[in-house]
C-alpha cells in the first residue's frame, strides 16, 4: 500500500497541473471503487476550479472552489497518472476508472487494478469530523510533532512499539517499511513496549520519522509493485533501505556480524538488528 511518502510524492506531482485550473470533463467508467463513487460525480465536480491539494495521513484533498473536497485515496495499488498531447487519446486501460480532463489538455487517470482506493465530495466544514479522518493522529511532519508529543500519544499503550507506529490513531502514514527504517536509525527494538518510548528515547524516534519520510519524499518515494510518480517515474527510495526486505544482510554501521533479522508482529514482517536496536 502506497504511504505516506508515496502519496505526498503523488501530491506534488499533480499540483502543477491541477491548482488552479478547472476540471473540464469527467469520465467515470464504473460506479464504484472500495466505495460507491459519488452520486452525479461529473455534474458536481465539471466546471470547478480546483484551488490547491492537501494531504490529511494517506489521503489526498483536491479542494474545490464551491467549497466541496474531493477526498481521494489510493488503496493498495490505486495510481494517479497525467498524461498530455496525444497521449490523452490513447486507449483506456481496463483499470482507469475515473479520468479527469483539465483546462489546459491535461489529463488525469486514476487507475486501481485491485478497486481498494476511493473518491468522496464532501463539503469543506465536514472533512475534519467524517469518521474518515474524526479518529486520526497528528501529522509526523507537521512542526508541533517532536518528542513529547509521541510520548504523549504512546503514554500508557503496552503493545511493541512497532505495532504503535502502524496505529493511525497513534500517528498517520507511518507504514511498515517506514516504521522498520525509522526504528533502525533511532537504535529502538521493535519488540520494546510503546509505552516505555518516552524522553530521549522518543526525541530520537520523533526525529528519526521525520527524516525517513522526508528522504523519501526527496527520493521520490518507495516503488516495490504498484506505485509511480504521476509522470509515471518510479520512486527509488527502495534502493536506500537500511533494514527492510534486508534479511540476512549485514546491518549497516554494525560490526555485530548476525545481520538483519526478520519477525512477524501483528502480521506484518518487522526488520531490524537485535544488537544495534534495544
Amino acid at each position: 500500500m502506497p504511504e505516506l511518502p508515496e502519496v505526498e510524492t503523488v501530491r506534488l506531482g499533480l499540483m502543477p497541473r491541477l491548482a488552479g485550473r478547472r476540471i473540464v470533463r469527467l469520465t467515470q467508467r464504473r460506479k464504484d471503487l472500495r466505495l460507491p463513487l459519488p452520486d452525479r460525480f461529473a455534474a458536481r465536480v465539471e466546471g470547478r476550479a480546483v484551488t490547491t491539494i492537501d494531504r490529511r495521513a494517506k489521503y489526498m484533498l483536491w479542494r474545490l472552489e464551491d467549497g466541496h473536497t474531493l477526498v481521494v485515496h489510493l488503496g493498495m495499488s490505486g495510481r494517479l497518472l497525467l498524461l498530455n498531447g496525444e497521449a490523452n487519446h490513447k486507449p483506456f486501460d481496463n483499470h482507469d476508472h475515473v479520468v479527469f480532463d483539465m483546462e489546459d489538455s491535461w489529463q488525469i487517470r486514476f487507475n486501481d487494478a485491485r478497486r481498494f482506493g476511493l473518491m468522496l465530495l464532501l463539503r469543506d466544514d465536514d472533512v475534519e469530523t467524517h469518521k474518515l479522518f474524526k479518529p486520526l493522529g497528528p501529522e509526523p511532519l507537521d512542526d508541533a510533532f517532536d518528542g513529547p508529543a509521541l510520548a504523549a500519544r504512546l503514554k500508557g499503550k503496552r503493545t511493541p512499539i512497532k505495532s504503535a507506529l502502524l496505529d493511525q490513531r497513534v500517528l498517520v502514514g507511518v507504514g511498515n517499511i517506514y516504521a522498520c527504517e525509522a526504528l533502525h536509525l533511532a537504535g529502538i527494538s521493535p519488540r520494546r513496549s510503546a509505552h516505555s518510548v518516552s524522553g530521549e528515547r522518543a526525541d530520537r524516534l520523533a526525529a528519526s520519522i521525520k527524516d525517513v519520510l522526508q528522504r523519501s519524499i526527496a527520493d521520490g518515494g518507495s516503488s516495490l509493485r504498484d506505485h509511480k510518480q504521476p509522470d509515471g517515474e518510479l520512486g527509488y527510495f527502495q534502493t536506500r533501505f537500511v533494514v527492510y526486505d534486508r534479511e540476512g544482510q549485514p546491518c549497516p554501521g554494525c560490526t555485530c556480524g548476525k545481520g538483519v533479522r526478520r519477525i512477524v508482529q501483528a502480521g506484518r514482517s518487522t526488520f531490524f538488528c537485535p544488537v544495534r536496536q534495544r
